[in-house]
């Protein structure tokens, strides 16, 4: 039995989620105190037990404390069944966080699956579909798989009632996967999505980072949802290079103007463009996983965020592989997974 200390690094679901898929993955039972000690409001949330029960379900585990606000779980899984699935967090949860719990294990499992998920797909504090889709996956069926995603209708927070689809063709293992750089940009792409909201929140969210990003009308585009349960407004900004492609995203809030909606992502942006890195740092935090399973692999990326490193110490609990960062330069860090 792993035991995991929930309190530690950055203190949040990541360890949790974590946990979770290197579990099935690896079949080690574990036990975890402390879950999400560093947060306002500790212990389990819907999202959380969501993803708990999604996993609990593709392998028949033996699981205590699964429980709204339950600070303590243990979790012991049997083998994971590939299938027809589908989990309903019931809030505007993040659903594809849920997705990141179960998805590593049906990447290698004897056969093909389908998830299918309900609730929050674009959440602050959470990558929203479009990184899923455009950024993350790509990469991952380089290693192998072959993952596709389909939105069927956005959901926002608070209102949730977003659902998405994601079909897995698995791989016996996964190969690994070196992104050392980003290679030239051959596309750039600005999105403004609003739901049950005036159409000019998004064209001023676009002029916005038209000024800033000095970009071409063409490389702009602002789209109405119209079958969205509850108001909400998301900004991408795309960048597609020849070896990887990168989604910065701003969530519209009550009572903040569009144009500082967009002026997040333009950061975002803008950072990762300013330095000679292949991934950025969300990126980086989801391709630690595939890679410790795929038992090598290398990135260059922006400085790690806490995030990141205690995602790290979390992986080498339960996976028999180094993962070494070093400074490349500045703003430059190299990531690198490999045997012990």
């Amino acid at each position: 039995m792993i035991n995991i200390d929930g309190s530690f690094g950055e203190g949040g679901g990541q360890i949790l989620r974590t946990s979770l898929a290197l579990s099935l993955v690896t079949g080690k039972p574990f036990r975890i105190d402390n879950i999400r000690a560093g947060r306002k409001n500790p212990g389990l949330l819907r999202q959380h037990l969501t993803a708990v029960n999604a996993a609990t379900e593709i392998s028949r585990a033996e699981v205590t404390g699964a429980a709204i606000g339950s600070k303590e779980l243990t979790f012991a899984p049997n083998s994971v069944n590939p299938g027809e699935y589908a989990f309903a967090v019931g809030t505007a949860g993040s659903t594809t966080l849920v997705l990141q719990t179960v998805l590593p294990a049906l990447l290698i499992a004897n056969g093909p699956s389908r998830v299918t998920l309900e609730g929050g797909t674009h959440n602050p504090f959470a990558p929203p579909f479009d990184f899923l889709a455009k950024s993350f996956l790509p990469l991952v069926n380089r290693m192998g798989p072959a993952v596709s995603a389909k939105l069927e209708r956005p959901g926002f927070y608070p209102a949730g009632g977003g659902k998405f689809s994601v079909a897995i063709e698995p791989s016996s293992g996964l190969r690994r996967l070196d992104v050392s750089e980003r290679g030239e940009i051959i596309g750039r792409r600005a999105t403004a999505v609003v739901a049950n909201l005036p159409r000019s929140v998004a064209e001023r969210e676009l002029k916005l980072i038209a000024q800033k990003m000095s970009w071409s009308k063409e490389w702009l585009r602002a789209e109405a949802v119209e079958n969205s349960r509850g108001p909400g407004n998301v900004v991408m900004i795309e960048i597609e290079s020849h070896n990887v492609t990168e989604v910065f995203t701003g969530f519209g809030e009550r009572g903040v103007r569009a144009e500082a909606v967009a002026d997040r992502p333009v950061k975002e942006a803008r950072r990762y463009l300013a330095v000679d890195v292949a991934v950025g740092e969300y990126l980086a935090d989801q391709l630690l996983i595939p890679m410790a399973m795929a038992g090598g692999g290398s990135f260059t990326t922006l400085p790690l965020s806490r995030h990141s490193t205690t995602n790290i110490e979390v992986i080498g609990k339960f996976l028999d592989v180094a993962i070494e960062t070093e400074q490349a330069g500045e703003r430059i860090w190299r990531v690198r997974v490999g045997e012990k």
